[in-house]
């Protein structure tokens, strides 16, 4: 019966959906321990931010956006105008722009809620999966690239939330001797470094880190929104300077 409702009732097309989505989630298995690692630190600072348990579950549920969720709890904390709480977590979150212009010619041919739902769904994770197969394949939509996308996407979702919840739950508990925050630096190292691919990638990652550090003093924790948008300002900047030099050529 459930098999059915996910997948329909044609037994052909539920099989290949089925095996599409199985393969999607084991292609995010190997990713799930350090993105668990994230979530369980992302936790445990909703936890320590003053939020209620109810609001920090809450958050995670509807947010699922790893790294705004962390750039806006500084500055929950902190009480800081309300405005500057949604430009950050905005300005942290362009890059779905981009992956949203990429899935687009995938996923165009669906109804806009299922659109929607893949969209909410999405990760830097989900996307790197996706498009690191599908470059070896046609370019277009196809009913296995959308179910094993959505596989890979349930696997991340997953991991997140279990780990996340935990963290939430646990709260002050976690002794500080563990080492949480270096944890998750470790792992948010271990999930980013794969995704640094091409000239730009690098140029943006290696700008953004050096002004976060430069800027590690503003106020507001406004260093991290400068820190982005510098980062992204040098990935394009070297992009197009790319573009131009292989037209030249």
């Amino acid at each position: 019966m459930i098999g059915h409702r996910l997948f329909g009732r044609d037994h052909r097309i539920a099989q290949a959906r089925a095996e599409a989505w199985s393969c999607g989630l084991c292609a995010a298995a190997p990713v799930t321990v350090a993105l668990a690692a994230w979530g369980l630190v992302a936790g445990v600072a909703m936890a320590k931010s003053g939020l209620t348990q109810a609001q920090a579950i809450g958050m995670s549920l509807l947010v699922f956006a790893g790294t705004a969720q962390l750039a806006a709890l500084p500055l929950i904390a902190a009480d800081a105008p309300i405005w500057v709480v949604l430009l950050t977590a905005t300005i942290v979150n362009l890059r779905f722009v981009i992956f949203s212009a990429g899935l687009y010619p995938v996923f165009r041919h669906l109804p806009l809620p299922r659109r929607l739902l893949l969209g909410f769904l999405t990760g830097d994770i989900s996307f790197a999966l996706a498009f690191s197969r599908w470059s070896a394949q046609p370019p277009g939509a196809s009913r296995e690239k959308t179910w094993f996308y959505l596989g890979i996407c349930t696997g991340t979702w997953l991991a997140w939330q279990v780990s996340s919840i935990a963290g939430i739950l646990l709260g002050g508990r976690v002794p500080t001797h563990w080492g949480l925050d270096f944890m998750g630096i470790l792992a948010l190292i271990a999930l980013v470094l794969p995704m640094i691919a091409g000239a730009p990638a690098a140029a943006g990652a290696l700008v953004a880190s050096v002004v976060a550090v430069l800027a590690a003093g503003m106020p507001l924790k406004l260093g991290l929104v400068v820190a982005v948008l510098a980062g992204i300002s040098a990935a394009m900047a070297v992009d197009i300077a790319l573009e131009r030099t292989g037209r030249e050529r």
